[in-house]
Protein backbone atom coordinates (compact mmCIF):
# COMPACT_ATOMS: atom_id res chain seq x y z
CA UNK A 1 0.00 0.00 0.00
CA UNK A 2 1.09 3.30 -1.04
CA UNK A 3 1.12 6.31 1.03
CA UNK A 4 -0.38 9.72 -0.33
CA UNK A 5 2.56 12.42 -0.85
CA UNK A 6 0.54 14.58 1.35
CA UNK A 7 0.54 11.95 4.82
CA UNK A 8 3.40 12.84 6.75
CA UNK A 9 6.27 9.67 7.00
CA UNK A 10 6.60 10.11 10.54
CA UNK A 11 8.70 7.27 12.05
CA UNK A 12 7.45 5.28 15.15
CA UNK A 13 10.41 4.61 18.14
CA UNK A 14 11.80 1.28 16.35
CA UNK A 15 11.92 3.15 12.98
CA UNK A 16 13.74 5.86 14.30
CA UNK A 17 16.96 4.33 13.80
CA UNK A 18 15.98 2.09 10.74
CA UNK A 19 17.89 1.87 7.25
CA UNK A 20 14.62 0.91 5.28
CA UNK A 21 12.92 4.13 7.69
CA UNK A 22 16.00 6.66 6.12
CA UNK A 23 15.66 5.19 2.72
CA UNK A 24 12.22 5.73 2.26
CA UNK A 25 12.30 9.17 4.37
CA UNK A 26 15.44 10.00 1.24
CA UNK A 27 12.73 8.55 -1.76
CA UNK A 28 10.17 10.53 -0.41
CA UNK A 29 12.45 13.88 -0.19
CA UNK A 30 13.44 13.21 -3.75
CA UNK A 31 9.99 12.69 -5.13
CA UNK A 32 8.91 16.10 -3.60
CA UNK A 33 11.87 17.92 -4.80
CA UNK A 34 11.14 16.37 -7.87
CA UNK A 35 7.61 17.98 -7.85
CA UNK A 36 8.98 21.18 -6.90
CA UNK A 37 11.15 21.10 -9.58
CA UNK A 38 9.03 19.99 -12.84
CA UNK A 39 6.58 23.10 -11.51
CA UNK A 40 9.00 26.02 -11.49
CA UNK A 41 10.42 24.41 -14.75
CA UNK A 42 7.50 24.14 -16.44
CA UNK A 43 6.75 28.12 -16.94
CA UNK A 44 10.76 28.17 -17.59
CA UNK A 45 10.72 26.41 -20.90
CA UNK A 46 13.43 24.80 -20.47
CA UNK A 47 14.46 21.08 -19.18
CA UNK A 48 15.55 20.75 -15.39
CA UNK A 49 19.40 19.61 -16.93
CA UNK A 50 19.55 23.16 -18.71
CA UNK A 51 17.83 24.56 -15.62
CA UNK A 52 20.51 23.48 -13.72
CA UNK A 53 23.60 24.40 -16.03
CA UNK A 54 21.64 27.29 -16.26
CA UNK A 55 21.54 28.40 -12.53
CA UNK A 56 25.48 26.82 -12.52
CA UNK A 57 26.21 29.04 -15.33
CA UNK A 58 24.66 31.79 -13.53
CA UNK A 59 26.42 31.46 -10.02
CA UNK A 60 29.42 31.04 -11.07
CA UNK A 61 29.50 33.87 -13.97
CA UNK A 62 31.71 32.09 -16.53
CA UNK A 63 33.23 28.68 -15.88
CA UNK A 64 34.72 25.75 -18.00
CA UNK A 65 32.83 22.59 -19.16
CA UNK A 66 34.97 20.34 -17.11
CA UNK A 67 34.10 22.77 -14.17
CA UNK A 68 30.31 22.99 -14.89
CA UNK A 69 30.32 18.71 -15.66
CA UNK A 70 31.77 18.17 -11.99
CA UNK A 71 29.31 20.55 -10.22
CA UNK A 72 26.36 18.96 -12.19
CA UNK A 73 27.74 15.68 -11.65
CA UNK A 74 27.86 14.90 -15.40
CA UNK A 75 30.28 13.39 -18.33
CA UNK A 76 31.66 15.87 -20.33
CA UNK A 77 29.65 15.06 -23.27
CA UNK A 78 27.01 14.97 -21.63
CA UNK A 79 27.36 18.91 -20.27
CA UNK A 80 28.51 19.75 -23.62
CA UNK A 81 25.12 19.04 -25.04
CA UNK A 82 23.08 20.86 -22.39
CA UNK A 83 25.16 24.07 -22.97
CA UNK A 84 24.66 23.47 -26.59
CA UNK A 85 21.20 23.66 -26.30
CA UNK A 86 21.87 26.36 -23.60
CA UNK A 87 23.71 28.24 -26.64
CA UNK A 88 21.04 27.25 -29.20
CA UNK A 89 18.18 28.98 -27.85
CA UNK A 90 20.04 32.31 -27.04
CA UNK A 91 20.47 31.75 -22.90
CA UNK A 92 24.13 30.97 -23.05
CA UNK A 93 26.94 32.16 -24.69
CA UNK A 94 30.68 30.61 -25.51
CA UNK A 95 33.00 33.06 -24.98
CA UNK A 96 37.11 32.83 -24.66
CA UNK A 97 38.85 32.83 -20.80
CA UNK A 98 40.21 35.97 -20.32
CA UNK A 99 42.74 34.10 -18.19
CA UNK A 100 43.85 32.00 -20.56
CA UNK A 101 42.80 32.60 -24.69
CA UNK A 102 43.52 29.01 -25.63
CA UNK A 103 40.38 27.89 -23.21
CA UNK A 104 36.95 28.37 -23.45
CA UNK A 105 34.39 29.62 -20.77
CA UNK A 106 30.75 29.17 -20.92
CA UNK A 107 28.60 32.51 -19.58
CA UNK A 108 24.75 33.84 -19.85
CA UNK A 109 23.45 35.73 -22.40
CA UNK A 110 21.74 38.67 -20.79
CA UNK A 111 18.24 36.37 -21.88
CA UNK A 112 19.66 33.55 -19.79
CA UNK A 113 20.48 35.96 -17.08
CA UNK A 114 17.19 37.30 -17.04
CA UNK A 115 16.07 33.67 -16.95
CA UNK A 116 18.50 32.69 -13.97
CA UNK A 117 17.18 35.80 -11.92
CA UNK A 118 13.70 34.24 -12.05
CA UNK A 119 14.71 30.72 -11.33
CA UNK A 120 16.41 31.68 -8.06
CA UNK A 121 13.63 34.09 -6.89
CA UNK A 122 11.27 31.08 -7.47
CA UNK A 123 13.57 28.54 -5.48
CA UNK A 124 13.88 31.09 -2.79
CA UNK A 125 10.65 31.87 -2.76
CA UNK A 126 9.49 27.83 -2.23
CA UNK A 127 12.52 27.18 0.06
CA UNK A 128 11.81 29.58 1.97
CA UNK A 129 8.35 28.70 2.17
CA UNK A 130 9.69 25.38 3.62
CA UNK A 131 11.81 26.56 5.88
CA UNK A 132 9.02 29.05 7.56
CA UNK A 133 7.52 25.71 8.28
CA UNK A 134 9.80 23.74 10.35
CA UNK A 135 9.79 24.60 14.18
CA UNK A 136 12.40 27.31 14.80
CA UNK A 137 14.00 25.61 17.76
CA UNK A 138 14.14 22.75 14.83
CA UNK A 139 16.27 24.67 11.99
CA UNK A 140 20.09 24.14 13.20
CA UNK A 141 19.05 20.47 13.12
CA UNK A 142 17.60 20.11 10.51
CA UNK A 143 20.16 22.12 8.91
CA UNK A 144 23.21 19.99 10.34
CA UNK A 145 21.34 16.53 9.33
CA UNK A 146 21.05 17.52 5.87
CA UNK A 147 24.75 18.59 6.08
CA UNK A 148 26.13 15.45 7.37
CA UNK A 149 23.63 13.54 4.63
CA UNK A 150 25.24 15.01 1.39
CA UNK A 151 28.60 14.61 3.17
CA UNK A 152 27.72 10.97 3.57
CA UNK A 153 26.26 10.66 -0.30
CA UNK A 154 29.21 12.79 -1.69
CA UNK A 155 32.02 10.19 -0.28
CA UNK A 156 33.87 8.69 -3.10
CA UNK A 157 32.48 4.97 -3.78
CA UNK A 158 34.28 2.30 -2.36
CA UNK A 159 34.70 -0.10 -5.25
CA UNK A 160 32.30 -3.52 -4.87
Amino acid sequence: MTRPMSQPLSPTSSQSLSQPFFRESVRKLERILGLLHDGEMSCCGITLAQCHALVEIGRTRAISLNALAALLNLDNSTTSRTVQNLVSVGLARRELDPRDRRAVVIALASEGEVLFQKVECMVTDQFEKVWSRIPNDKRNQVAESLHLLLEAMDEPKSPS
